[in-house]
């Protein structure tokens, strides 16, 4: 099958959707189809003056892409929107087989007044109103969950027989890394792994609740009678709400942070790991909770959608809301460590590559048929 793919804007560093684009580049290749994958070129922004970057990017990504994505899209037997940010070049693909892949619907709600914590620009709502409309003319939309195609359809007003739910697989092979290796990755980082810790991997967006997540550590620290349990962060550097509390409770000793980790880093950060603690108020997907799964963490999220799509019977689960409830549950889960950590081991094995694979060829035959049969 010949597929063009449309991947993201490099100079917009989207690392999770430009990992996504190489691996469906590469594990298409790998079975044989002829694949492109094609993306904005940074012509503008290179030249632009500093604060300028994002318009000029515009300019990339609206105004020259689409005159490329005219001639570049001939002879191709399906053309794959790799990121709902680009839905909007559906517009352009009238009468070729198409197919949109929708991660999250979560800008979209901020921008139509449904997250009052997260508001959106004049700016923003426009960009997202464009989303919608191509993700409205895309000829099938495949989504990374459950709950993402209901918040897709319903924002959309899609008919759910032109949608599908294709879990995405791990970009990495991660698996539990023996101690004494984990130990000596953890050095180089200037972390002590020797001493018990939880750790949190995520931005800092408002729905990660990251600060909701201090409170059950802290909480949860009571319940072990203070030993020492320490919280790492890896991600985006904590906000100063959440330096604050830190300092309010008195535990700056006890919560760390690192940025910029290797896939190899992460990995000895899950394997050594008293418990991956996940308390997000929404997703799209979750890679975490499936990461986790990998290096043999247990697992401790929200319990509501598409966390307990991930985690099915393999994670404990408690109401990010309430926090005492919360920070007890994890307490009383903790004796059974050792069973959870298995169930999650065997769990992640349905979230594989070819899995993946497989689900978007059925959606490309799918576009590809029906266009035939016009």
């Amino acid at each position: 099958m010949r597929i063009l793919l449309i991947g993201n804007y490099p100079p917009d560093r989207q690392e999770s959707m430009l990992r996504f684009a190489a691996l469906m580049e590469r594990e298409l290749r790998a079975r044989g189809h002829a694949v492109t994958l094609l993306q904005p070129k940074a012509y503008t922004a290179t030249v632009a003056r500093l604060g300028l970057s994002k318009w000029f990017g515009y300019v990339d990504k609206f105004v020259l892409f689409p005159r490329t994505l005219k001639w570049a899209k001939k002879g191709f037997d399906v053309v794959h929107i790799c990121d709902h940010s680009n839905a909007m070049y559906a517009k352009h693909l009238v009468g070729i087989a198409n197919v949109a892949t929708c991660h999250d619907v979560l800008a979209i709600k901020s921008a139509l007044g449904e997250v009052p914590q997260n508001t959106v620009s004049s700016t923003g709502k426009k960009l997202q109103g464009l989303i919608i409309g191509g993700l409205k003319m895309a000829q099938y939309v495949v989504c990374d969950s459950a709950i993402s195609e209901v918040d897709m359809l319903r924002v959309t007003g899609r008919s759910a027989e032109d949608s599908t739910v294709v879990y995405l697989s791990l970009n990495y092979p991660y698996k539990p890394k023996p101690r004494e290796e984990a130990l000596a990755v953890l050095d180089r980082l200037k972390f002590d792994g020797r001493v018990p810790y939880y750790i949190h991997v995520g931005g800092g967006a408002w729905y990660k609740n990251r600060l909701g997540l201090l409170e059950i550590f802290d909480k949860l620290q009571q319940k072990l009678e203070n030993k020492a349990t320490r919280m790492l962060f890896v991600g985006e550097a904590l906000g100063p709400e959440m330096q604050e509390y830190i300092a309010a409770r008195g535990f700056k000793d006890r919560v760390f942070h690192l940025s910029n980790v290797s896939n190899d880093d992460l990995e000895a950060a899950y394997s050594l790991s008293e418990g991956l603690l996940f308390p997000s108020l929404q997703e799209g997907f979750g890679w975490p909770v499936l990461e986790a799964h990998s290096c043999g963490c247990p697992v401790y999220a929200t319990g509501r959608p598409p966390m307990t799509e991930l985690g099915g019977d393999a994670a404990v689960y408690f109401d990010p809301a309430d926090t005492s409830a919360a920070a007890e549950i994890v307490h009383e889960a903790l004796p059974d460590r050792e069973k959870i950590v298995q169930a999650g081991i065997a769990n992640v094995k349905q979230f594989s590559v070819d899995n993946m694979i497989d689900g978007y060829m059925q959606a490309y035959e799918h576009v590809a048929a029906k266009n035939k049969a016009k």
